[in-house]
């Protein structure tokens, strides 16, 4: 005994039945998945990544003013604070583009010209890598000059 009913088979847009096996799939949601949604990232984040930047350059010795570094070096003593790495950086960011103030302090003896211009390279190259924003431009403003005979207003903690 031989069956007789046809199976089901699902039909296309035109009425007409597709062989088994050849079902189209149709992609839900339409269009490459990266540019479904919106990526936004906060000013306080292109600033520590700029801070970090900054930092990694020789002859960089702090960031920010005086009276900032003075209030984070009470900061980073209370137990449980936290180092301010956004320290000295002020950064817009829109959607695309950002732009960067940063207040350092330099060693004395180096090319402050030399600094900035490898401050510059370095937190470009950092904010761009991290953000794929376009960094339009990094304003740099040297407010002291480390001496060599000057006592650090942050020493370095020691372990006890």
């Amino acid at each position: 005994m031989t069956d007789t009913t046809e199976r089901k088979r699902p039909e296309n847009p035109e009425g007409e039945r597709e062989p088994l096996g050849t079902r189209k799939t149709t992609k839900r949601g339409g269009g490459d998945p990266a540019t479904r949604g919106r990526t936004t990232i906060a000013d306080g984040v292109v600033e520590k990544i700029a801070g970090l930047a900054a930092r990694d350059v020789l002859g960089v010795h702090a960031m920010g003013s005086g009276l900032s570094r003075t209030f984070g070096a009470v900061r980073d003593r209370v137990p449980g604070g936290t180092k301010s790495v956004s320290r000295g950086v002020k950064a817009e960011v829109g959607e695309l583009q950002t732009a960067l103030d940063l207040e350092i302090v330099v060693d004395y003896g180096v090319s402050i010209a030399d600094v900035a211009r490898a401050v510059r390279e370095n937190v470009i190259a950092a904010v761009e890598r991290m953000t794929g924003l376009e960094v339009v431009e990094v304003n740099i403003a040297v407010s002291d000059v480390k001496l060599p005979d000057e006592e650090d207003e942050e020493p370095e903690s020691r372990l006890q």
